[in-house]
């Protein structure tokens, strides 16, 4: 059966794309697995574009959040139309990789499995790596020592699992970006991105919230635990702001079991709560912060630029530096 051609003709943003793939992956696995590889090659040549746009000074009357808004989905749409005309070489190799990791499943559970597996944390760092060597040394968004070529995927959160205290942003960083990797791929925000907010919420990592055992919860968003958490849970003593004063109470939050499970719950609450929709693929961090503001992520009036300080400031630079 001839596949449907998911990389040409359709917006970037369409959200119809994961279930189209979905439909052609039972219909045609190999198909599937051509046009998954197509869609990650048309990513790194996205990262390529931006880091080109990043290192580019953009001044004038025509520079704006606005302006530089569109330009990303310009520059999205334009890497997906031109991925499978002018082939990085990526594509191949990583259907080859798709191939092999399915390779073995069964054929009624083969939409499923294939889907996982383009999905998973491991392809995920993959296509990260590639894309660092794309931008090259001088990109001005590194990958830490954990997600570098021949780097061991575990190798950094061994630590993290052990309930260290980081020392500092570089060794909180390389604890967590794998997994910010893979939320990323589920929610279409930069790593980058959830590294901050998440380095705001914990203090980079120094300010964890432990569990009622001195252990640590691996919360590292400040999530709370509401009814729908069926999950361990903490009692701790926290703030909210109420017509911008700061108010003490007392607030249940959630206990997770490892930082791979807090970045996918965090990524699940962003992609299942309407509220977050304009937080979903943003790629401007100005506005992904005040996205996760004004759906309420927190109360704290100035929340937002916090986040955008981190996201443009030189710890997380430093930290992602290569």
């Amino acid at each position: 059966m001839k596949s449907i051609d998911l990389a040409t003709n359709r917006l970037a943003l369409d959200p119809a794309t994961a279930g189209d793939l979905r439909t052609t992956l039972s219909q045609d696995r190999q198909g599937g697995l051509k046009q998954a590889a197509q869609q990650f090659e048309g990513m790194l040549l996205h990262l390529m574009l931006k880091s080109m746009r990043d290192a580019t000074a953009s001044t004038g009357l025509l520079d704006s959040e606005q302006s530089r808004l569109f330009t990303a989905i310009g520059d999205q749409q334009m890497a997906l139309n031109l991925s499978p005309q002018m082939p990085l070489g990526f594509a191949g190799l990583i259907e080859q990789q798709l191939g092999r990791s399915t390779k073995g499943k069964r054929a009624d559970d083969g939409a499923g499995s294939s889907l996982e597996a383009v999905q998973s944390p491991q392809r995920s760092q993959y296509a990260a790596t590639a894309a660092a060597q794309l931008a090259g040394a001088g990109s001005p968004r590194g990958v830490p020592v954990s997600a570098r070529a021949g780097a061991s995927p575990g190798a950094a959160v061994v630590a993290g699992s052990a309930g260290a205290v980081p020392t500092g942003p570089r060794e909180f960083v390389d604890r967590v970006w794998p997994h910010a990797v893979e939320a990323a791929a589920a929610t279409g925000v930069p790593p980058r991105f959830l590294v901050a907010h998440s380095a705001l919420e914990s203090g980079w990592g120094k300010h964890e919230i432990k569990a009622s055992d001195g252990s640590p919860s691996f919360n590292l968003f400040g999530v709370k635990a509401g009814r729908s958490w069926s999950g361990p849970t903490v009692d701790v003593q926290t703030s909210e702001f109420v017509d911008g004063v700061a108010q003490p109470e007392r607030a249940k939050f959630r206990v997770y079991a490892s930082y791979a499970e807090a970045f996918r719950d965090y990524a699940n609450l962003l992609r299942s709560k309407p509220r977050f929709a304009g937080v979903i693929g943003q790629q401007d961090g100005a506005q992904f912060a005040r996205s996760l503001q004004q759906a309420g992520y927190a109360t704290d009036p100035m929340y937002a630029e916090k986040i955008a300080r981190i996201i443009g400031g030189a710890s997380l630079r430093q930290a992602l530096a290569t």
